[in-house]
């Protein structure tokens, strides 16, 4: 039987994927650099992901920082999202904003468009989470076309999200679905059980990555922050999910 309750997990690399795979992740959500957020993943990492056994959604973003977005970056992003499609995969994770952290829905209308002509899933990324109406984001969303939205109720983690999250729900009135992700574990997700009718959980499931020696981070060839995801946190959650 499927599970009640779907677990996202976003990974960067293909070891990420295999460990996401043996966990029993519901979904992937495949990235580059998670240690900024995500970025939009490389053709080798798409392609490695095709054969997923489970849904595959990727990030759509083309550099780090804010989520605003000049031409040349949105299309950019079209491009992305098109080499998603032909890698096979089921969906794409978007977001844009303007500079005072509105949702840009001149943008997000083009991006989602190119996704839905191409027969892709749109996932709102945290984005959102900069909005100062939450509610209103959410409605905006659903008439953009989205059917899931990323949050942490614009709070740095879900779990202290919640009343942000609950708005989200209330003004999604089941016409798209919210997914709390951000700090959640299979230690503190019974929190938000008890206050969020689920139906979607996001989580890295990752731990550090030993750190680098002196002289490759001397040189910057790694920021000391990577994580790598866990198979053993991922089967944790989902346990705690099927509870």
């Amino acid at each position: 039987m499927p599970d009640s309750i779907t677990l996202e997990v976003c990974v960067d690399n293909v070891h990420g994927l295999a460990a996401a795979h043996e966990g029993g992740a519901g979904r992937i959500e495949l990235c580059s650099a998670l240690d900024i957020g995500g970025l939009t993943p490389g053709p080798g990492l798409l392609h490695a992901a095709a054969s997923s056994p489970v849904p595959v959604v990727a990030m759509i973003r083309p550099r780090g920082g804010d989520f605003c977005f000049d031409e040349r970056e949105t299309r950019l992003m079209l491009d992305e999202i098109a080499a998603v499609a032909d890698a096979g995969l089921q969906g794409v994770v978007l977001g844009a904003s303007t500079p005072d952290g509105q949702l840009d829905t001149g943008t997000l209308e083009r991006l989602v468009r190119r996704a839905i002509d191409l027969q892709l899933r749109c996932t709102l990324h945290r984005a959102i989470d900069l909005c100062p109406d939450l509610a209103q984001a959410t409605r905006l969303a659903v008439d953009l076309g989205f059917e899931r939205i990323l949050s942490s109720g614009g709070a740095r983690s879900a779990p202290d999200g919640i009343e942000g999250l609950q708005c989200c729900f209330e003004a999604a009135a089941g016409r798209i679905r919210i997914m709390p992700g951000a700090g959640i574990s299979a230690d503190n997700v019974d929190l938000l059980r008890a206050h969020l009718p689920l139906t979607d959980v996001h989580a890295s499931c990752s731990v550090p990555v030993p750190k680098a020696s002196p002289q490759v981070l001397a040189f910057g060839f790694d920021s000391g922050a990577r994580r790598q995801t866990s198979s053993a946190k991922v089967a944790a959650l989902k346990a705690k999910l099927r509870a």
